[in-house]
């Protein structure tokens, strides 16, 4: 399809809470979809306007607060949704994530109803029972499901959605970085030698980075020994920065960052130590920027970067710690990584493609709406 014959309707996009992928996401299709010609209305939290900048890319934005976890201010996030949804024409609502599906669901906008899935729930008792639920009532109440990845799609579908599908999430094209490896690791203070550890995401528990920090304090029996940074808020913070003071770790929290392209020409490695992840975003930074990269064998990523990372088990300390150690002592692996991350990148869909995607599937719904 191309944009001369395409969907050109007038798209709501919904999203929760975010500081990360999902935010990023709902910003790289309201960029394209406006580029397009259609009508972007987003609704989500006032702070994600302020984060990724919907109305600074030319959407108009209603703030909806629907937060990360569910509860009785979600009857006031379903009342806000359907007055923004009420204000103006609307053709198709595409939701993203759990939350925003559930939200959009109860608002029952009277439109097709999208739902990308990005995240699968991992909690377990009773907090899981509930969100089993919650993925029961969000399948059967879309018209479309989309899943970040097969895994996603395989949920989806043995909870009850009637037209589930795989939905590519691209990553946002990577800016050029601004500053050079010298001048960043400069900024850590690291000697020409010192090997410099990357990773990129929200502080919470399912990122893991409980093991990244003792596998840092490991790693000061090296010489040198690396030092690792983490760009990224959240409320695992507190926790990881007393994990890390106790164990002597050379493991530094930079807070939220907008220099990533930077923090990743500084960096000689790219961790990612997950219970699970989709097509996770910064998984897709470091293989485009050349970094070498060592992954959990979690969800989507094994799919998404196939031989171009080192895979290793989830919670799994010994994995990773040797991994990191096998790299780091071999500059010709680091070599062959870096290749390869970048021949994967290169098979990955553009936010091109990803634009074109949704709205083919936006033709669809609203053809047979």
């Amino acid at each position: 399809m191309s944009e001369d014959d395409g969907w050109r309707g007038s798209v709501a996009l919904v999203l929760a809470s975010s500081t990360g992928g999902i935010g990023q996401h709902v910003a790289s299709l309201a960029r394209g979809l406006r580029a397009a010609g259609c009508e972007v209305l987003v609704c989500g939290p006032a702070a994600t306007d302020e984060l990724f900048g919907f109305t600074a890319g030319g959407a108009t934005f209603v703030p909806v607060e629907i937060p990360a976890n569910p509860g009785a201010q979600d009857a006031g996030a379903v009342r806000q949704l359907k007055a923004a949804l009420a204000s103006r024409p609307i053709d198709v609502v595409h939701a993203h994530g759990l939350r925003a599906g559930f939200v959009a669901g109860l608002a029952r906008p009277g439109v097709p109803l999208i739902v990308t899935w990005h995240n699968a729930v991992l909690a377990k008792g009773l907090r899981g029972q509930a969100s089993a639920l919650v993925e029961r009532i969000v399948a059967r109440n879309a018209t479309l499901t989309l899943g970040a990845s097969d895994d996603l799609v395989d949920r989806a579908r043995a909870v009850g959605a009637r037209n589930v599908r795989l939905g590519a999430v691209a990553a946002p094209t990577l800016k050029p970085a601004k500053r050079s490896r010298a001048a960043v690791r400069a900024e850590f203070r690291l000697k020409a030698d010192t090997p410099l550890i990357l990773t990129v995401g929200r502080l919470h528990p399912q990122k893991r980075y409980d093991l990244l920090v003792d596998a840092a304090a490991r790693w000061r029996d090296l010489d040198p020994a690396p030092v690792v940074v983490v760009a990224g808020s959240g409320p695992s913070y507190m926790s990881l920065a007393q994990r890390s003071s106790e164990r002597h770790a050379p493991f530094y929290l930079l807070g939220h960052r907008k220099d990533v392209p930077d923090l990743l020409a500084g960096a000689d490695l790219a961790v990612v130590t997950s219970d699970w992840e989709a097509r996770q975003l910064f998984t897709q930074e470091a293989l485009t920027a050349g970094v070498p990269l060592i992954a959990t064998a979690v969800g989507g990523v094994p799919g998404l970067v196939d031989d171009a990372a080192v895979l290793i088990p989830p919670g799994d300390l010994e994995a990773l710690d040797t991994a990191v150690r096998e790299m780091l002592a071999d500059p010709a692996m680091r070599a062959d990584y870096r290749e390869r991350g970048l021949l994967q990148a290169a098979t990955w869909p553009t936010e091109a493609d990803t634009v074109a995607n949704v709205r083919a599937e936006y033709a669809e719904v609203t053809a047979h709406g």
